[in-house]
């Protein structure tokens, strides 16, 4: 939602800092004293219950801000980011990017944003209810692979640091569903799978998966 020239200028306001894969990046239930500006890497949002279940609610990668909720509306966070990869992301003071999106009149972008990711939120608990799995698993490969090579059109894409528990967070199945929907995709030459690595071997196939429901 914001510009090449905002981003670039946003990225100057913080210091840097890197994340190992696996690490908790923004910690459920901390004060939003800061948010984070990922420049590269992928990452998943997800919610902890009090009885310890693991609820998936997004990736994001490379141009996303992470906890901006929390800094606005100076609550603790609902929810964690965890680094599937190695990430790099600009670590922002609350007090200092507020003051920013003041002076730049970025308000109404950051709520375009919000809205967006609400209606995106919403369109997947939806797909969850109504399309089969391997509908379901091709389309969080493609967003997957999006993140991972925006504006590309290279068919051949390799996503790493997935479990499969991960993808069966995000699918709203069983580890053993997916591994019945991997194989679909892989008997179809979109895929091809290794432990933690899926490369994405024909893009035009997998995107027939994700619009259809064979």
């Amino acid at each position: 939602m914001l510009s090449d020239e905002t981003w670039c200028e946003l990225r100057k306001q913080g210091a840097t800092r890197t994340f190992r894969e696996r690490d908790v990046m923004l910690r459920q239930g901390s004060a939003g004293t800061h948010l984070l500006a990922l420049t590269d890497g992928l990452a998943k949002v997800v919610c902890r219950d009090p009885g310890g279940v693991v609820t998936w609610l997004a990736f994001r990668g490379p141009g996303d801000l992470l906890g901006e909720v929390s800094v606005f509306n100076g609550t603790s966070r609902t929810a964690e980011v965890v680094a599937l990869t190695p990430c790099t992301a600009v670590v922002l003071e609350a007090e200092r990017f507020r003051l920013f999106v003041e002076q730049r009149g970025l308000v109404m972008d950051l709520m375009r944003q919000a809205l967006s990711r609400l209606r995106e939120s919403d369109a997947h608990r939806t797909e969850l209810l109504t399309l089969p799995l391997v509908v379901r698993l091709a389309r969080v490969l493609l967003r997957l692979a999006q993140l991972t090579a925006p504006g590309t059109e290279s068919d051949v894409v390799r996503l790493t640091g997935l479990s499969q528990e991960e993808i069966a967070q995000a699918t709203g199945v069983t580890r053993n569903a997916v591994i019945t929907g991997l194989q679909r995709l892989r008997e179809s030459g979109a895929v091809e799978t290794a432990r933690r690595v899926i490369v994405i071997k024909d893009m035009p196939v997998l995107r027939d998966w994700a619009t259809t429901a064979p």
